[in-house]
């Protein structure tokens, strides 16, 4: 990875990281509910919000996406780059 690819992701984390305060500053902490997936994991409306906006704005055409409030979709394997979110 050449230093003007990473600048370039570290740039979009940056972006991701922007877009997730925005959302999340919408949300009153006590206040979220809270739904349990299979196994009970707990699972809220913001989980769900910052899931979309991080993956809007982190994922690029040929990348891999993996977090816990997506489905998984196994072809993120033979990608070079994947993006692995968790709480």
């Amino acid at each position: 990875m050449t230093s003007s690819s990473q600048t370039a992701t570290l740039e979009r984390i940056h972006a991701a990281l922007a877009e997730a305060r925005t959302v999340f500053s919408r949300f009153t902490p006590g206040e979220i509910e809270t739904e349990y997936k299979a196994g009970l994991d707990p699972v809220t409306e913001a989980d769900r919000a910052l899931d979309v906006v991080l993956r809007k704005t982190l994922l690029r055409e040929g990348e891999g996406w993996l977090s816990e409030e997506s489905v998984d979709d196994p072809s993120r394997l033979e990608r070079d780059r994947v993006w692995v979110v968790t709480r």
